[in-house]
């Protein structure tokens, strides 16, 4: 997944993963290079719109909320604007244009049917993992080949949701 925080400037791409509720950083790069990768734990807290953030064993806590495709923070006093730059992950069969689930999650709705064709950027499926929502979006117009999951199904980090066709 790609992101940008706040007015920084550069692109933060990371790969996660969950495990039991917890979210971890396997890898991160910023502006396309590899970099360290801090170790950070991320997970719900009681109260509603509260995380616990843990940063190389130093743990705080976070208020968090989403408006549209961006996320406001509010973490030792400052606030930080992340916004998602992905437009689904794609998956490595490129040939075929299949996209992928960029988190272990739950598929809240599909929008499309099988045969149908789409245009760029529009929604396809929207699913959610870790209390976030991500929208699935066509990275090229086509057809939709093949539906892999329906509403409810749960799915792996890199699962080809859908196949689009030209």
């Amino acid at each position: 997944m790609e992101w940008k925080i706040s007015d920084s400037g550069e692109i933060f791409s990371v790969d996660l993963n969950e495990r039991e509720g917890v979210v971890t950083i396997s890898s991160m790069s910023i502006d396309g290079q590899e970099g360290e990768v801090p170790e950070i734990r991320i997970s719900k807290a009681e109260e509603k719109s509260r995380i616990s953030v843990e940063i190389n064993g130093n743990p705080k806590f976070a208020h968090v909320t989403k408006v549209g495709d961006r996320w406001w923070m509010h973490i030792d006093g400052e606030i930080y604007t992340v916004d998602e730059l992905e437009k689904g992950g794609k998956s490595s069969d490129k040939a075929q244009g299949g996209l992928s689930a960029p988190m272990p999650g739950t598929i809240l709705e599909v929008m499309v049917r099988e045969g149908q064709r789409v245009r760029e950027g529009q929604p396809l499926m929207t699913m959610e993992a870790m209390k976030m929502e991500h929208r699935i979006l066509a990275p090229k117009p086509g057809e939709v080949v093949c539906i892999n999951f329906n509403q409810g199904d749960r799915v792996d980090m890199g699962a080809v949701l859908v196949e689009l066709g030209d």
